[in-house]
Order: C-alpha cells, then sequence, then structure tokens
C-alpha cells in the first residue's frame, strides 16, 4: 500500500443551518437514515449520505473526491452505525474536521482508517462551501487556505496515525501480526 497522506487539502463542505452556523448534534440516523441498513456494498453507500438531514439530502449529488467535510459539535452522535462513516467513504470525501465527534463515530472512522480531526476553533476559519481547507494530521494545523486563516486542532495520536497509515484496523493488526 502507498503511503498515505498526512496533510490533506480540498475544496471543504460547512454542514451549516439556514444561519449559517455549524449543524451540531448531527446524529448517524441523519448522516445515514436506518432504512437503508441493508446496503451492504460500501460502494452503494454514497448515494444515502446525508438523506436525513433537512437541506442537505442532494448532497451525495454535489460532492466530489477529495472534499472535505466540516462540521460542528457531536458529529455523529447516536448509534454504531458504520455505514454513517462509509457513505462518506464511498463519495470519496478525503475527510472531516469538526467542533467535535460522538465517541463512537469516531472511533468508527478511525478504525476504517478515515480521517476525522477535532478543531474547537473551527467557527474562526469563517469557511465558504469551495474554500480550500488544509489539514495537517500530525501537526493539528487547519487552514483555510482560500481566506489565509488557521486554527489550531487535535493532531492525531500515535494509535490514529498507525491504524490510518496501514488503511485501517484490520490492516495495522494484520501488519502487526506479520
Amino acid at each position: 500500500m502507498a503511503a498515505r497522506p498526512f496533510v490533506l487539502e480540498g475544496p471543504v463542505w460547512p454542514i451549516v443551518g439556514a444561519l449559517g452556523t455549524f449543524l451540531n448534534d448531527v446524529d448517524t440516523d441523519q448522516i445515514y437514515h436506518n432504512a437503508h441498513l441493508a446496503v451492504t456494498d460500501v460502494d452503494e453507500m454514497g448515494q444515502y449520505a446525508f438523506g436525513n438531514l433537512a437541506g442537505w439530502e442532494d448532497f451525495p449529488k454535489k460532492a466530489k473526491p477529495g472534499d472535505i467535510l466540516a462540521v460542528g459539535a457531536n458529529f455523529g452522535a447516536g448509534s454504531s452505525r458504520q455505514h454513517a462513516v462509509d457513505c462518506f467513504r464511498a463519495l470519496g470525501v478525503a475527510g472531516v474536521v469538526g467542533l467535535s465527534f460522538g465517541a463512537i463515530y469516531k472511533r468508527n472512522a478511525t478504525n476504517a482508517g478515515w480521517p476525522l480531526m477535532e478543531c474547537p476553533r473551527l467557527a474562526e476559519l469563517e469557511l465558504a462551501p469551495g474554500d480550500v481547507l488544509r489539514m495537517n494530521l500530525e501537526t493539528g494545523k487547519v487552514a483555510n487556505v482560500t481566506k489565509g486563516k488557521a486554527v489550531p486542532a487535535r493532531p492525531f495520536s500515535r494509535v490514529q496515525k498507525d491504524i490510518y497509515s496501514a488503511g485501517g484496523l484490520l490492516a495495522y493488526g494484520a501488519k502487526l501480526a506479520s
């Protein structure tokens, strides 16, 4: 497997409401509705991303590989639903930066080798759709390249780095076993 980048850069999708502020407490049912849990092919999951989040139902049609999500507090709250991580991976979303994450969602993303970073000062970046966002997973620096603003975030832990580098928890376990 080729080395995975620790600096991600791409167009950002700030997941905001009508007032332009980050939506908080977006739960896994809003990210990936339970009506589609029978879908087991990860490649098919992307079409259902945000299908139950008012105002964001058309996200799968707009998203492009390499995009980055910027989200509010407690993103991914609720049930342990791996689909809520895999739907974004299926769309090619490079990663997510947020004010905070539900604990289970964070663990599922880490286990899948999908990068997410906690950034309590994210709102200071004044993100607009399409701004170029840069996430440095090692240093924790998050920048709005378009506007020339940067804030600190929580860098990856050693375990996150190892799992991410391996391509997920199963691959990391296989690497340790060899």
